[in-house]
């Protein structure tokens, strides 16, 4: 292996998905995967006293498949994970399916995955402070998308859905994107030794 080749995977421009064989079967399997893991996921919920929103393994999901995949692969995984939710695949929180009141989580998390895809595409998976960040700006982004549509679909003020919405779910988010800023740059880390 050549020193170019060696360090081909590591350039700026390539997400680890990137460093699978290229074919439109390999995008339709990662596309696929991507919002079955997202499906999956979401089955780790427990339930928030006073939220109508449960605290779900979905979000982390959601991140890691837009770092792993790239902006429209991500975007792609998510879209699917939505639209298959909506035509009654029970892989919603806790196996629901259809909209809800907690569906524009769902609506951020697929602007969230295309924005960390985008950021992964630029380098910021490569080293822990900058996936940290990226990871805290694909967190803020479900939230500007999740707690307006829960104030709106449930019926409640802004500082009421923000209680109910956001408030609980930091400490855990906090956990998820240490988890994320330990994983992802330990991967390219292993890919390098290659």
């Amino acid at each position: 292996m050549s020193t170019a080749t060696a360090a081909a995977p590591t350039r700026t421009g390539t997400v680890l998905a990137d460093l699978l064989p290229a074919s439109r079967v390999r995008d339709a399997a990662l596309v696929a995967g991507g919002a079955v893991l997202t499906g999956l996921a979401a089955q780790l919920a427990v339930p928030v006293p006073g939220s109508p929103v449960p605290v779900t393994g979905q979000t982390f999901a959601a991140l890691l498949v837009g770092t792993a995949l790239g902006a429209r692969r991500g975007l792609l995984s998510l879209a699917l994970y939505a639209l298959a939710g909506l035509a009654g695949v029970p892989w919603f929180a806790s196996g629901t399916s259809g909209l809800s009141v907690s569906f524009g989580y769902v609506l951020g998390m697929m602007l969230a995955s295309a924005a960390v895809g985008a950021l992964a595409r630029r380098g910021a998976d490569r080293g822990m402070l900058r996936m940290a960040g990226t990871m805290l700006l694909g967190e803020a982004l479900i939230y500007a998308v999740g707690v307006p549509y829960l104030a709106y679909a449930a019926g409640m003020s802004a500082s009421a859905a923000i209680a109910a919405g956001l408030t609980p779910f930091l400490i855990g988010d906090a956990v998820k994107a240490a988890l994320a800023m330990g994983a992802v740059p330990a991967a390219w880390k292993l890919v390098d030794k290659r």
